[in-house]
């Protein structure tokens, strides 16, 4: 296998390992808004936001993982999910000041998978395997998005 299509498989798993982690936590502002309401609160300083503004941020965040998926509009998609990862990663500092604190330890994950966020982002031009990339390499333009 030549090294374009194992950078391009690559670069598939790491789409679709980033998504699955969006999609669980986009569903439960669907299925438990009471603890996206605790999450907001707690790590972001936001309040009183009721049912309705969870199921409208997860139906934003849908679009936009589906987007992000399927590789349409890679600049903007691809950035925006990493703009929400690192988000989410720097808004848990105080679990990083106590690493051995019930199960902070856990938080640290996020830091590999912003790495990969980032690494998408920064390779979504050699991302060939999604609907935006196949087009552009059937029209000659491999990729430029």
């Amino acid at each position: 296998m030549n090294s374009p299509k194992r950078l391009g498989r690559a670069l598939l798993g790491l789409r679709l390992s980033i998504f699955l982690v969006m999609l669980m936590w986009t569903l439960d502002k669907f299925i438990r808004p009471e603890h996206s309401a605790g999450v907001f609160s707690h790590f972001y300083a936001v309040t009183g936001l009721g049912q309705g503004a969870f199921f409208m941020i997860g139906a934003m965040e849908l679009v936009l993982l589906l987007a992000f998926v399927a590789g349409l509009a890679r600049r903007y998609s691809y950035g925006a999910v990493l703009l929400l990862h690192a988000v989410s990663t720097l808004s848990a500092w105080h679990q990083y000041a106590h690493p051995y604190e019930g199960t902070n330890l856990l938080f640290f994950a996020a830091w590999p998978m912003l790495a990969g966020y980032v690494a998408l982002y920064l390779l979504r031009d050699a991302d060939s395997m999604t609907i935006d990339g196949r087009r552009q390499v059937a029209r000659g333009n491999p990729g430029h998005s």
